[in-house]
């Protein structure tokens, strides 16, 4: 293999920390794989990557190679890209991240949308409920929910999402609907571990912005779970907005305690700055864009 070939290798190893991994997503051989970084290994006379039976991971020496066989790859990107002319279409892999839930019920369509436009192009998508280091694990454009910390990344706000309790109608027919949050302590409750301040749901009326501490008679591992919960008339639950949108035009459940609700939180796609003149990138961050800004249950209010 020629170098750009071989560092090519190696990147994919490490983000995928898998030499089959890898080799599935440049669909090549294992074997090919594994040659290409002994090969880069070899040539550089320093060890990149720890191999075990159980894990694959970039050395000290291998990380810094990494941040730059990355940047000089991307350069190559850009630079066919500038070549074949503006109008070129995108081609290449690209990794996306998004929450688990958001990625499946508003990324996935994208992607797929993305996918049939280009057929030169490949995803992995990664639908992960921790926040992700674009830099450290390799990531193109990331779907963030929140205010942003401040960074070298760049942000386009699409939308905006709410924190709403919801139950269903029969439960509360059965036990009556809260007029405060103080009332959730004589409520069946239902908390997802996978949220934030899971068993402290804050208020916009709580003192000192303070969060009441409720005891959950339920408690998941998912946000998904605690709507089904909800759903099947076991409680109130409290999730983002868009998550229960459906539900809601439905009445499969309602909307309780609407005036102490916080206020909105904006959705960003997010992408590193160097990146944005990649015609993949740019092609997926417009079709993404175009299709939360379009959807109602994202409460879009981005310019």
């Amino acid at each position: 293999m020629d170098r750009l070939q071989t560092m090519l290798a190696f990147v994919t190893v490490a983000e995928e920390q898998s030499f089959s991994g890898a080799a599935r997503r440049l669909n090549i051989s294992p074997p090919v794989v594994t040659r290409a970084v002994a090969e880069l290994e070899q040539r550089l006379r320093v060890k990149l990557l720890n191999r075990t039976t159980r894990y694959v991971r970039a050395t000290e020496a291998g990380l810094r190679y990494l941040e730059d066989a990355r940047r000089i790859l991307e350069e190559v990107d850009i630079a066919d890209e500038a070549a074949a002319g503006v109008n070129a279409d995108p081609r290449g892999n690209l990794v996306v991240t998004a929450p688990v839930l958001f990625g499946r019920m508003h990324v996935l369509p994208g992607v797929i949308d993305y996918l049939n436009r280009y057929p030169e192009t490949q995803v992995s998508a990664l639908f992960l409920d921790r926040v992700v280091n674009l830099v450290d694990e390799g990531i193109d454009v990331g779907i963030r929910i929140g205010e942003l910390p401040d960074s070298s990344m760049r942000a386009l706000r699409v939308g905006a999402v709410r924190l709403v309790s919801v139950a269903s109608p029969n439960y509360l027919k059965k036990n009556g609907k809260p007029k405060s949050p103080k009332c959730l302590s004589e409520h069946s409750t239902i908390a997802s571990s996978a949220a934030n301040n899971f068993i402290g749901w804050q208020f916009k009326a709580s003192k000192n912005n303070q969060g009441f501490r409720i005891n959950p008679r339920l408690v998941v591992s998912t946000n998904g779970a605690a709507i089904e919960a909800a759903r099947k008339d076991f409680g109130i639950t409290r999730v983002l907005s868009y998550q229960v949108a459906s539900y809601l035009a439905t009445g499969e459940l309602k909307p309780i305690l609407e005036e102490f609700e916080p206020l909105e939180s904006p959705v960003h796609i997010i992408h590193r700055e160097a990146r944005y003149s990649s015609a993949k990138i740019r092609a997926f961050i417009d079709i993404l864009a175009d299709r939360f800004r379009s959807d109602a249950a994202l409460n879009s209010t981005a310019d």
